[in-house]
């Protein structure tokens, strides 16, 4: 048994957190936000992340999970010290780390002697260095700072945690390395590989992994684009290039774009330190470029489609998270397209099987929400699909036709088959595919 303090209860913080406890450590996690703190201690968790609110509840009934707003308590018995803090996007693209160097200043006065940082945060190239610095002045000795980027997906957190494809660690001492091998050895007992680094070249690992995923996704959204000017079908050309090894399928399912809170705030934070040592990152550029235009594909179709007549018409929109099995609609495409419509003065019905209390937050009653994604396309003039929801993908057409003012289907996420959609009576425009519907 190790006992963890987590600092930062996000995503992150909590996957991590939780999953630690449930292979016996004694964890506690702190959050400066009581109300937060208040909801985990009752069984209430901030995000919705499939599996995860078993596990809480189990650790916390056991005692192995804990959470407080008590940072010096928490801290002080902890021989490992996560950071998992909020390193949001700087408006010049950098990442924001005052909440993290914040955090440094704090746990200072508080580390045990052989305590071991930990930094969870993605964060830039220097940051390890520069808490390392920092604490060493702070504490008069040196104390220990390690860097063990994330590698989660949102929507299967726990299982990537629990089953992970590597764990890398960056770090300057050998015992800093056994101790978090230690830690981790539970979770690697199919010899998936331990990876230990310098802290710089751990740091860089997380940001060039999530810009190698986000470069194919532009990539296969742009070739996507080529091929429904060209007569072209994505589909068979995604399969033909495939079965290549050397390229394989992951990530090249064409789109509406990506949104979250990764890959867009790490393209463009790499991108960003690539400019501050005098390098032009034109790739990164061109991917953050290419995704930014690929939101808008949706709503350019709705308006070639309906003209200058979107005025007082009813859009309905299935789907706003960024992907399913989240809540998180954090820079999600669905919402360049309601503020489109909204800017076109359309009437907005929408629906999304857990994330609608999110985008409430932002627009309140200026759209419809319907707990029914059926309810939502009554007298609609066409539906919109942003997110691959599996409850989407075998719906009732004919249902959906009776509800639907006219049979119109714009799908940014390739759900159905065109020719089917044609021979059930249906409009049916996707993403680089050839359009269809009743003439």
């Amino acid at each position: 048994m190790i006992r963890i303090c987590m600092i930062g209860t996000g995503y992150v913080g909590l996957v991590t957190g939780t999953c630690f406890a449930e292979s016996g450590n004694d964890v506690t996690c702190v959050d400066i936000d009581e109300a937060k703190i208040q909801d985990l201690n009752d069984g209430k968790l901030p995000i919705y992340e499939p599996g995860l609110t078993e596990l809480v509840l189990r650790n916390s009934a056991s005692g192995r999970l804990k959470f407080t707003t008590d940072l010096a308590a928490a801290v002080k018995p902890a021989k490992l010290v996560y950071l998992a803090v909020g390193t949001p996007q700087s408006f010049d693209g950098s990442a924001d780390l005052s909440a993290l160097w914040s955090v440094v200043d704090n746990i200072a006065p508080h580390l045990m002697e052989n305590a071991i940082v930990v930094i969870k945060s993605t964060v830039p190239v220097g940051t390890n260095a520069g808490a390392y610095a920092r604490l060493n002045e702070l504490t008069g000795r040196e104390c220990d700072v390690a860097s063990n980027p994330e590698f989660l997906k949102e929507g299967a957190a726990v299982n990537d945690f629990q089953y992970p494809d590597r764990i890398v660690v960056g770090m300057r001492r050998e015992e800093v390395g056994n101790a978090l091998k230690e830690l981790y050895a539970p979770f690697l007992r199919t010899d998936h590989p331990f990876l230990v680094m310098s802290p710089e070249s751990a740091e860089l690992t997380k940001y060039v992994a999530n810009a190698m995923l986000a470069t194919k996704i532009s990539f296969i959204n742009e070739m996507a684009n080529l091929c429904e000017r060209m007569g072209g079908d994505i589909n068979d050309v995604r399969r033909g290039m495939g079965h290549d090894q050397r390229i394989g399928f992951s990530f090249l399912f064409p789109g509406v774009g990506y949104g979250g809170s990764c890959f867009p705030k790490d393209v463009r934070a790499l991108a960003s330190m690539a400019t501050k040592v005098g390098l032009t990152p034109r790739i990164l550029e061109a991917v953050d470029n290419v995704n930014n235009q690929q939101k808008y594909l949706l709503i350019h179709k709705i308006e070639q489609y309906f003209g200058d007549e979107l005025a007082g018409k009813k859009i309905a929109i299935w789907g706003l998270s960024f992907k399913p099995k989240t809540d998180d609609v954090r820079e999600a495409p669905a919402l360049v397209l309601i503020d489109r419509l909204l800017e076109l003065r359309a009437d907005v019905s929408v629906h999304d099987p857990v994330a609608m209390e999110n985008v409430r937050k932002e627009y309140g009653d200026k759209i419809t929400y319907e707990d029914n994604p059926l309810n939502a396309l009554d007298s609609a003039q066409a539906l919109a699909i942003n997110t691959e929801w599996d409850a989407f993908r075998h719906p009732d057409f004919e249902e959906m036709k009776r509800r639907l003012a006219a049979p119109i289907i714009f799908d940014g996420r390739n759900l159905y088959d065109p020719q089917k959609m044609k021979a059930v009576g249906f409009q049916y425009f996707s993403v680089g595919r050839r359009a269809v519907g009743s003439e």
